[in-house]
Parts: C-alpha cells; structure tokens; sequence
C-alpha cells in the first residue's frame, strides 16, 4: 500500500515521490508540488474535504481526489 498525501495526518511532514503528471493540476505544479519537495498537512476541512498544505512555503488547499495521487515519504517528525 502506497502512502498519498491523503493519509496524512494534521502536522505530519512527508516528502514528495512520485505521482502520474496527467492526474495533477498544472497550477499544483508551479506552486511547487514536485518531487523531492516537503509537504506538511497543516489542517483537514471539516467534512474531510479539502486538506490544507505547505509545500516549501507555500500553504494551498487541495481536494482529496488530488491528495490521493500524490506519493509520499514520511519523515521523522520526532525530535
């Protein structure tokens, strides 16, 4: 089972690997969501739908459709 921003929990960080380009927003694209680039999820709406982000600096809200395309890699948020 693959890990997607989807299934992340609210201040959790994880890095981006992979995803299929066809199936994400262009502008998600300029805003920084490529791999190699740190996702934290700073807030989930209250229905669930959409999550909100930071992506290198940028904060942005994308739906879980999207969210669940997106592969990542959790890292080690303990200190």
């Amino acid at each position: 089972m693959k890990t997607t921003i989807s299934s992340l929990k609210k201040g959790e960080k994880a890095r981006i690997e992979a995803f299929d380009v066809e199936a994400i927003p262009l502008k998600l694209l300029e805003m920084g969501c490529l791999p190699g680039n740190v996702v934290e999820l700073l807030q989930i709406a209250p229905f669930g739908d959409p999550l909100y982000l930071n992506i290198n600096g940028c904060h942005l809200a994308i739906r879980q459709e999207t969210a669940r395309e997106i592969e990542v890699t959790l890292i080690n948020n303990k200190l």
